[in-house]
């Protein structure tokens, strides 16, 4: 039997009526197969504003832009993100051509768009367009009219695409319901019939676009003066769950026993096992083509929903790292367990290797970190942040190609829409976690707190040392400044120091802000150096410090006083 998908009717009507020139324009994109699961349907409005001064251009660049650009975005971006991304690019377009040209000059558009994906909907909007939800018979607006609260400008735009340098789009989500209409109009629409008249059309059309026309229509021949557009869309019937993908198929496949050297668990054999953690267990597996590969699962006590979708969330996260500097997902058909497959490469990591002895030259460090610091950009252009980059999880072959492992406690924008994991395990290495995650802030792990993490592990490749010492688990460390890596390798060149002491700055501000900013720091090398303070103000290194001595200074004047009135 075939699970439920989500499946959406949709109609539209855009009619010019008095106007010279129709300046609306509509669109709607329904995805099918991966791309439906990953993006969903999106559904656009725009009302071109300036009338000579290329409305009808804003409108329609707007919309075909959106349409396209948002499918072209990284599954791993939340939807917000993905259409903020999008719409920003397409007003800066918007706002540099108007200024180019005397006739464009004004050009804007309103904007309302919805975006149907797995059971929950997102909004944007922007503008006095409108978006309406009908449920359960009940008309709701979900939008909000950007235009100047006075009698006198009820009908001037405050906010539009292409209105302003910066841009502010209302953005909105919610969970879907089966029989959902959503409503997507100008203003020539709502403006001539009102609530009540919307939803009545709304509750008596059952086809979207018998509503979508009788919206247009009803509106043109109630003598509305502006364009009518009016798109219409149903929601017929949703997906079974509000997991990605297969995660839900995932958490009912049972888990394997553990597994010995020889042993054959759906047609892969057993080599051996790689790596066990409180949580996971990792074996070489071969085919049988007689191919090598890595298969990861959950130890047999981790028998748990929650343990199961952690472990299908990181199989998703890595399916979507399509990337050289990462070990690929293996399809795998045959997979009747919990667990996936990733390719296998001879090698070792680099922790194996300063285990082994090897000394890192600063030459061959700098090389390394701008192969970790490629990989690492490519994860953070998808919005992923991997939260444990250390040397164990970072992986020569016997090519000497650099791989980034182990996005078991990965993070994405997914887990800002609503699905949440329990960590299957500990979120970082405590000796490569930045100042800010102790000391209960609740700051949560950044692209900033990867970099740092790049930055430990360069000096531990040189040092064999931490900059600020071995961090236990459990342990709530205090940071003072960072110990120059030239006390334990004085043949590092000074410029290679003062880029891992901004790496590794105890204050997140002093610190590379980006990956392509540390790679930079690092191509530029000797011929651009970086300044850096060797040592913090001591105030910096002891916020209390006036405090200590203003209460210092305090008693000694008390002292002083006492003894002068004793003396009397």
């Amino acid at each position: 039997m075939t699970a439920p998908r989500l499946l959406a009717s949709l109609g539209y009507s855009s009619l010019t009526g008095p106007r010279p020139r129709n300046e609306d324009f509509c669109g709607a994109v329904t995805p099918e197969g991966p791309e439906l699961d990953a993006k969903g349907i999106l559904a656009v409005v725009a009302d071109g504003v300036g009338g000579h001064a290329n409305g009808r251009e804003a409108s329609e660049y707007t919309v075909r832009g959106l349409l396209s650009d948002y499918y072209a975005t990284p599954d791993t971006w939340a939807v917000n993100k993905s259409l903020d991304t999008v719409l920003a690019s397409l007003n800066r377009w918007l706002v540099s051509h108007a200024a180019r040209t005397r006739e464009a000059a004004g050009m804007a558009t309103t904007l309302s768009a919805v975006v149907l994906r797995g059971r929950r909907y997102y909004l944007a909007h922007v503008g006095d367009s409108r978006i309406y939800r009908l449920r359960a018979g009940k008309l709701e607006q979900l939008s909000t009219d950007h235009v100047w609260e006075h009698p006198e400008l009820k009908n001037v735009l405050s906010r539009a695409v292409g209105l302003d340098a910066h841009l502010s789009v209302d953005y909105a989500d919610g969970e879907l319901e089966a029989g959902d209409v959503f409503a997507l109009m100008s203003d020539g629409v709502w403006g001539q019939l009102g609530d009540r008249k919307i939803g009545d059309i709304l509750r008596a059309e059952q086809d979207p676009q018998d509503a979508a026309a009788r919206l247009a229509m009803g509106a043109e021949d109630g003598g509305s003066q502006d364009n009518c557009t009016a798109l219409v869309l149903r929601v017929d019937t949703l997906p079974a769950d509000k997991l990605r993908d297969n995660i839900a198929r995932l958490q009912t496949l049972p888990l394997p026993p553990r597994l010995k050297i020889g042993q054959t668990l759906d047609g892969l054999t057993v080599d051996t096992l790689l790596h066990e953690s409180i949580a996971t267990l990792l074996y070489r597996v071969s085919d049988e083509q007689g191919q090598h590969r890595v298969l990861k699962t959950l130890r047999p006590e981790h028998d748990d929903p929650e343990a199961a979708a952690a472990l299908a969330h990181e199989e998703w996260l890595a399916r979507r790292v399509n990337d050289s500097w990462f070990p690929q997902v293996i399809p795998y058909p045959q997979r009747n367990h919990l667990y996936y497959l990733m390719s296998w490469h001879e090698g070792a990591t680099l922790k194996a290797r300063l285990d082994s002895g090897h000394r890192f030259g600063s030459g061959e460090v700098v090389d390394l970190g701008e192969r970790i610091l490629k990989g690492v950009a490519s994860l953070h252009r998808l919005s992923i942040v991997h939260r444990d980059i250390k040397p164990d999880n970072l992986h020569l072959d016997a090519e000497g190609r650099l791989r980034i492992l182990d996005l078991g406690v990965a993070a994405s924008d997914a887990t800002a829409e609503g699905q949440k994991f329990e960590e299957i395990n500990n979120p970082g290495t405590p000796s490569y976690m930045a100042p800010e995650l102790y000391g209960g802030k609740s700051v949560a792990a950044s692209e900033q707190t990867d970099l740092y993490a790049v930055g430990v592990t360069l000096y531990q490749l040189l040092t064999r040392k931490y900059p600020y010492g071995e961090i236990e688990p459990f342990q709530n460390p205090k940071f003072g400044d960072p110990v120059p890596p030239t006390r334990y390798r004085p043949d590092i060149p000074d410029w290679l120091e003062a880029v891992l002491l901004k790496a590794v700055a105890r204050e997140p501000k002093a610190r590379f802000e980006t990956a392509e900013e540390f790679l930079l720091a690092l191509e530029r090398g000797a011929r651009r150096p970086l300044v850096v303070p060797r040592k913090s103000p001591l105030l910096e290194r002891d916020p209390q410090l006036g405090l200590k001595l203003l209460a210092a200074t305090s008693l000694v004047l008390n002292v002083l006083l006492i003894y002068l009135l004793l003396v009397r």
